[in-house]
């Protein structure tokens, strides 16, 4: 094989689409999908790539170096697509304890293993795929450069700091050969629903509440997950070494505003009343420490790497609604467990 790939989280949201993209295009990488199958962990997100010659999946925690190691060793990896990560605001709220393990000390822990075992090898690569909520909120106007300070406002985000912190100081203090990108809100195909847009058209669909925190006045960049792979395999193979590139979709979204939208939408596929889903939406009590407003600046990835989001704001949404109506099944197996049994039972 050309390279030997280790892409860490394989089985989640984004990096399905990942290792999609690269199984495909790329036949002679072998990717090795390296996942732990947590509750947002799905192998059924792959189901089209099983079997291929070039594809292989380990459940493995990130923590455990001597998984790592022998999976490493075992099949020779040169690169590796650091997606593993907790991810979700809320949850780091209640139990900020589970993404300091994996998103600190799980990077810290691949980090070490790349080290020792591409000790005195050429032509390797650890990217870090991070996040833009290091750099904190923004107010009405500006957006986020690579350049700008870091600013965590939660759990989540103070723990992918530190994690992005991390991999510079290896690059620093060792040499490693290390990219990290910093991308803005993600939608699409196979997302959790415990994620706004998915959840949305999840309780849509059943006709449950539609909540939104605070006002809905919070304002986010979002970016569709196929742009956001492409944006991968782009930075991968031309970023160069210590550099940081922002991923943004350009396309900016108060929380009420997407989601009237999608109503619109929902309604219109479901055949319903227009104004029947709208109908469902509930302000709750506002998420603590809630972030006002993200927006990336992705000149740089644009002028040096010569990527921009290829799918449209309007094309986008339509397309991960048609998705989740036409996967209903999907839908319902990730929200009642089933598929986590399943694969639980599998490889225990």
């Amino acid at each position: 094989m050309k390279r030997n790939i280790l892409l860490t989280g394989g089985a989640g949201f984004i990096g399905s689409h990942v290792v999609r993209l690269f199984v495909n295009k790329y036949p002679d990488y072998r990717i090795i999908n390296y996942d732990l199958l947590t509750y947002a962990g799905n192998l059924a997100n792959l189901s089209d790539i099983e079997g291929k010659e070039n594809y292989i999946f380990i459940k493995g925690d990130i923590c455990d170096t001597d998984i790592v190691k022998q999976t490493m060793e075992k099949y020779e990896v040169d690169s590796i697509i650091h997606l593993a990560a907790e991810s979700h605001v809320d949850r780091s709220i209640l139990d900020p304890g589970a993404f300091i393990q994996t998103n600190i000390v799980g990077t810290l822990s691949l980090l070490n293993c790349a080290r020792q075992y591409w000790e005195g090898k050429k032509g390797t690569r650890f990217y870090h795929v991070s996040t833009d909520e290091v750099y904190g909120s923004l107010g009405e106007t500006g957006y986020f450069l690579e350049t700008t300070p870091y600013d965590p406002r939660s759990p989540y985000s103070a723990s992918k700091a530190s994690s992005d912190h991390l991999v510079r100081a290896y690059q620093h203090t060792f040499g490693m050969e290390t990219v990290i990108s910093n991308c803005s809100n993600n939608y699409g195909p196979n997302q959790f629903p415990e994620k706004l847009i998915p959840l949305m058209i999840h309780n849509a669909i059943h006709g449950k509440a539609l909540p939104i925190y605070g006002d809905g006045q919070y304002t986010r960049d979002w970016l569709y997950v196929m742009d956001h792979a492409t944006a991968i395999d782009v930075v991968f193979h031309e970023g160069k070494s210590g550099e940081t590139y922002n991923v943004g979709g350009n396309n900016e979204w108060k929380n009420i505003d997407l989601v009237h939208t999608l109503c619109k939408l929902m309604d219109e596929k479901l055949g319903k009343e227009p104004g029947s889903t709208e109908s469902l939406i509930t302000f709750v009590k506002d998420r603590p420490g809630h972030d006002k407003r993200y927006a990336i600046d992705a000149s740089k990835i644009k002028e040096e790497l010569g990527w921009v989001p290829a799918v449209t704001p309007e094309t986008g949404m339509a397309l991960t609604i048609d998705w989740y109506l036409a996967n209903e099944e999907w839908l319902n197996n990730v929200t009642t467990g089933a598929y986590r049994k399943y694969y639980e039972k599998q490889y225990s």
